[in-house]
């Protein structure tokens, strides 16, 4: 009985042993006071570059304790540029979870005999964010393995899963051709860009223009000159302009001087809208193939009766919030917000639809997010709204969700990836984060998680609004509160 006893003791002693040495030595002490005065590293920034403090607002908190650490100016709302989405992809990661895949179909409108489609194929997409050229020769291989050859009616693009109405890409900035400003399709292709290797080609006195992907109904018209001296910037040599667009045909003009020292250039632009520039690649793809397409390029929807061919899926939605979240796609996360309308909601998705579930979400979760203006979930807006106590609390609500793991893993890594690839560098700060950063004229903004040196957990959430702060100070401030809320 003794000898049971002193077995159960020393098992007793060995287990408290145990619980000591592996307890983390980083949870904050209880009465740890908020800190509501910027760090002096951060606030002589502010004095030097004489950029008032109310202009930033920072929340910081321990994911293992209840209470702010740093809170500072966390109840105005301010426009944090692309780290608004952060809100969008986690409520999708949770309303529509990781496994979330899309799809894009091809029906058959008229009678297939053997390896001719006597009528017109229907391409119907239902918003896949990350339809990539690759996925699309899939996808057109498919439909040829199949037997199919010869359409002898027309293709018809089916994009009506989402509903914006009328658009203005050039709206934010005035900038239309500019993939940044891609807007959102249900059948969106390639994030609706192209782009155009310039090569210059000096035995035959000319530069080579090579569109990637290259739709059958887009012309390119090549005016550009090869000229001889010093390279002094490609992109500023050349002009671009549309002439033309739509479902039928595009042309796209080049012009101006291109000196031969520059050697290749690439530029990435957005020439067709809707689902003109799928239906053109599309084709292309197929004639590369083998096949023909007797009738025109146009949109429509799928009849009543057509019949169902052959589809593809998207990544799964736990991959595409990295892509999203790790190089700040804007066209991808509308295509998210979208999605998310008419998943809830029903088709087709809308903005507006869009917007109510994020609410709706907040709601259900008790996170009330006072001055939360969403517009397009993206950020790519002078609207947007919401305050770093607001983001702050989205990120702890996040780290103690089951799907943690796949949104900190969308976030990118100073030094490492991502937006945050070539920053942070030299600093202890690489690799010890996951940080969605946020862009704009006149704003600078980051959120996401810091690991200190201590091995606590923060959610760290800065939001700057200033004349020029998208330059150099910005970061610089930045720069400054990591590292100091590093050593804590």
């Amino acid at each position: 009985m003794l000898k049971r006893a002193a077995s159960c003791l020393s098992s007793y002693l060995l287990s408290c042993v145990l619980l000591f040495f592996t307890a983390p030595s980083s949870a904050p002490a209880a009465d740890t006071p908020m800190r509501t005065t910027l760090p002096v590293p951060v606030t002589r920034l502010l004095e030097r570059y004489r950029i008032p403090a109310s202009s930033l607002g920072v929340f910081v908190q321990d994911v293992a304790d209840g209470r702010p650490l740093l809170a500072f100016n966390t109840e105005t709302a301010f426009n944090p540029a692309s780290t608004i989405k952060l809100l969008t992809t986690f409520v999708a990661l949770d309303v529509l979870g990781p496994a979330y895949t899309w799809k894009t179909e091809a029906y058959a409108d008229g009678n297939l005999r053997e390896n001719r489609l006597q009528g017109n194929l229907v391409l119907k997409g239902y918003g896949d964010p990350y339809l990539v050229t690759e996925n699309f020769w899939k996808f057109a291989r498919g439909l040829r393995d199949l037997g199919l050859e010869h359409i002898t009616g027309d293709l018809v693009g089916d994009d009506s899963y989402f509903d914006l109405g009328p658009a203005d890409p050039g709206e934010f900035d005035g900038r239309p051709y500019r993939a940044y400003n891609a807007p959102p399709d249900a059948l969106l292709l390639n994030f609706q860009a192209i782009r155009f290797n310039f090569f210059p080609d000096v035995p035959e006195n000319r530069v080579r223009i090579v569109p990637n992907p290259a739709p059958a109904n887009l012309h390119i018209d090549n005016r550009l000159k090869l000229t001889r001296g010093r390279c002094e910037g490609q992109m500023y040599r050349i002009r671009m302009n549309v002439l033309d667009e739509g479902d039928a045909a595009g042309t796209v003009r080049f012009s101006g001087a291109y000196p031969a020292a520059c050697g290749t250039y690439a530029l990435s632009r957005v020439v067709t809208h809707g689902p003109s520039f799928a239906l053109g690649v599309f084709k292309s793809l197929w004639t590369e193939m083998g096949g023909t397409i007797d009738g025109r390029l146009r949109t429509g929807k799928v009849p009543a009766g057509a019949r169902p061919l052959f589809g593809v899926d998207s990544p799964p939605l736990a991959d595409v919030i990295r892509s999203i979240n790790k190089y700040s796609n804007n066209v991808m996360t509308r295509q998210i917000l979208l999605t998310l309308g008419a998943a809830r909601y029903g088709a087709p998705g809308t903005t507006e639809k869009g917007q109510k579930a994020v609410e709706d979400w907040l709601r259900r979760h008790h996170l009330d997010f006072p001055g939360l203006v969403l517009d397009n979930g993206a950020g790519l807006s002078r609207e947007t709204r919401i305050s770093a106590r607001s983001l702050g609390r989205l990120l702890l609500a996040a780290h103690s969700h089951p799907y943690m793991p796949e949104f900190v893993s969308s976030l990118p890594i100073p030094g490492v990836d991502g937006t945050l690839r070539d920053h942070l560098r030299g600093t202890p700060l690489v690799g010890h984060a996951h940080l969605k950063t946020g862009s704009l004229d006149d704003v600078k903004a980051i959120a996401g998680y810091l690991r200190t040196r201590s091995g606590r957990t923060l959610v760290v959430v800065a939001l700057q609004n200033y004349r020029g702060i998208q330059w150099g100070r910005g970061a610089e401030i930045q720069r400054a509160l990591l590292q100091w809320l590093y050593g804590q």
